[in-house]
């Protein structure tokens, strides 16, 4: 018991510690985003005039604009793909070929983003050669190339919670006289809708935050917040971009958690409630 209280106190300096590494520069950023000095490392008094300068960025604003229009469009994808697989895989234990489709889902949760982002610039490139579709790089490609990797994570959102789904209330449902998508619509889905908003929250979120896929399946003119910001911070730091990335910031946080408690709901509401 004595030898308790000091590996205790271990834990908890290494997690302090492990908190602090993390996270002191996101502290940092959002702290420097209200310095009224241009030098974003001196500090020189408490300002809002850069989220005020913002807004005068043309440039990171159409940029912000895209990125919304490419998540919001590619979680949609995402999510309804995502939640039809995940019914298949759940409904139908046995097909030809199930541990292949398994296997491509689980895919894109492993694999770098380098290696994904190149595969499928050179999948739109053979496309394009062959029947001409798609024209060029930009926002259809965009939404393709995040609605592929958001597929995986909605999939294993949804599949966890029809694991935990009484399948004979679809079942009773059916025996009561409504068909198969009138089962669906008003039994199955209703008791889904925490893990399906889950995963299209994850989706919205993983689209906004990507960089290294749409480096390469974007091409002029289609630029992402995160490209845009990641070009500007190789010529300079500015205090434009920390507001910018503050509010980005509190903007993902609040989705990953509204996420998280679906996703939390989800795994803990009984069978059937």
């Amino acid at each position: 018991m004595r030898g308790a209280l000091p590996r205790s106190r271990a834990a908890l300096v290494g997690f302090l510690l492990g908190a602090l590494f993390l996270w002191l520069p996101i502290v940092s950023l959002v702290v420097y985003s209200f310095n009224a000095s241009k030098l974003v490392t001196v500090w020189a008094g408490f300002s809002l005039r850069w989220y005020a300068a913002l807004w005068q960025e043309r440039a990171l604003l159409e940029a912000a604009w895209l990125s919304l229009c490419v998540a919001l469009m590619s979680a949609l994808l995402a999510t309804v793909l995502g939640t039809l697989l995940a019914l298949a895989l759940a409904r139908h234990r046995r097909f030809r070929g199930r541990f292949l489709v398994g296997w491509l889902v689980g895919a894109p949760l492993v694999m770098p983003e380098v290696l994904l982002g190149l595969s499928l610039l050179l999948l739109f490139v053979s496309l394009e050669q062959l029947i001409g579709w798609p024209a060029g790089r930009g926002l259809v490609t965009l939404v393709i190339a995040h609605a592929t990797v958001a597929l995986a994570y909605v999939t294993v959102v949804v599949s966890s919670r029809l694991e935990r789904l009484d399948p004979r209330l679809e079942e009773a449902a059916l025996d009561l006289g409504a068909g198969p998508l009138a089962a669906f619509f008003t039994v199955t889905l209703p008791l889904l809708a925490p893990a399906v908003m889950a995963g299209a929250l994850l989706a919205f979120t993983l689209s906004l935050d990507d960089l290294v896929i749409a480096s390469f399946v974007s091409g002029p003119g289609a630029n992402t917040l995160p490209m845009v910001v990641y070009s500007k911070v190789r010529l300079g730091l500015s205090p434009v971009v920390n507001a910018l990335a503050t509010l980005w910031l509190a903007g993902v946080l609040i989705l990953a958690l509204i996420a998280f408690r679906l996703w939390r709901a989800a795994r803990t509401s009984p069978d059937g409630v």
